[in-house]
This record gives structure tokens, sequence and C-alpha cells, in this order.
């Protein structure tokens, strides 16, 4: 038997706001379903699979504070019981699944990457790092978008209950099995928080 010889595990890093802008701008000037999906990744924590297994039905703009669902669905099961969740929808991420469900004929907002039966996430990841990758340091992909958002809400002290709730990240506090989470409103407060502070620097 051999010892020691396992491979560390990848560690993906945040990408700098800086180049999160560069890329939103980007997104913002080319207007495509591609660019639509990072946008909506850059400013949520939202996962990439998350994001392809959207139906129209699952993202509410006309609310008082728009707001993605993000729940089982046959094409798409969620990583962890924390990932069914409702995500407020800010910036460049209410600005990319807008103009998707603008787009959408009221059923898949992304039917490049998703049919009625599975999600395509592999094949999407690919095709995104592939674009993305001639804008952001080595070692950053699509994932690293959720680093990024972690260490804003860290940044600016938001509560480690609320920064795991946000993302869908699983929590290691009993406790929270037991209450209903935070208001769409408190959640929203914070993500303002960390893209003014971001748009600021």
């Amino acid at each position: 038997m051999n010892y020691g010889n396992a491979k560390a595990p990848v560690k993906r890093l945040p990408i700098p706001i800086e180049d999160i802008h560069k890329v939103q701008k980007l997104c913002f000037e080319l207007y495509d379903d591609i660019r639509w999906i990072i946008a909506a990744i850059s400013d949520s924590g939202i996962r990439l699979a998350e994001v392809i297994g959207l139906n129209a039905s699952d993202v509410y703009l006309n609310e008082n504070i728009p707001f993605v669902r993000l729940s089982e669905h046959p094409w798409r099961r969620l990583k962890t019981a924390e990932s069914e969740r409702d995500v407020p929808l800010v910036g460049a991420t209410l600005w990319g699944l807008t103009r998707a469900a603008e787009s959408s004929d009221g059923g898949l907002i992304f039917p490049r990457y998703r049919t009625p039966e599975s999600n395509k996430a592999n094949y999407a990841s690919s095709a995104l790092n592939k674009w993305l990758r001639s804008y952001v340091p080595d070692g950053c992909v699509v994932h690293s978008f959720r680093h990024s958002m972690r260490d804003w809400l860290r940044a600016v002290q938001c509560p480690s209950d609320i920064i795991d709730q946000i993302g869908g990240w699983q929590t290691a506090d009993v406790g929270q099995g037991y209450s209903r989470g935070y208001d769409l409103s408190v959640q929203q407060s914070w993500v303002i928080k960390i893209v003014t502070k971001a748009l600021n620097i």
C-alpha cells in the first residue's frame, strides 16, 4: 500500500474584484445567453448548475424584492438540503436573469444547456470557462465567483449563518435546522452592501 501519494484537492481561487467588473462589463456589451449566465452567477453566489436549471417560473422579477427560488426539479437535483433557498437578485445577477427570462418562452431559461430531462452543467462549465479564462487570473474558473462572494460577505462582517443561507452552503450549526432562516429583505441588505462596496473599490 502507498501512503501520502494522494493528490491534494484543487483549490479554487476567488476572482479579484477588478476582474469581476471587467467581466460584467463585457457581459453587458456582448449580450447573449452565455454572458447572461455569467452575470447571474457573478453577484449572487448561485452555482452554475442551479442557474442553468432554472425555469421562468423560478424567477420572481415583479416582487418588491426580486428573487430566484432554487428548489429540486426532475432535471436538476440540488447539492445539499441547504441549497434549497430563495436568493435576492441585485446588480449583474438581476440584469442577467431579467434578460434570460424576457427572452424565454415561459419555460426553459437557458435551453442551450438544459433539456426537460437533464442539465448539461459540465458542457456549460467547459464553454463558460473557455471564454472566461482570457479575463481572469490563472486558477480562476466560473465556480470562483462563489468564493469571491463568500470573501465579500466576510469582508463586510456579514454573520456566517446569513452567508451560508445566501450561498446555500452547508452549515455545521445544528440550530439552524430549527428555523426558517432570514427574510429576503435581510439577505438583500447584505448583498446590496457588498455590491455597493465592491463598486466603490
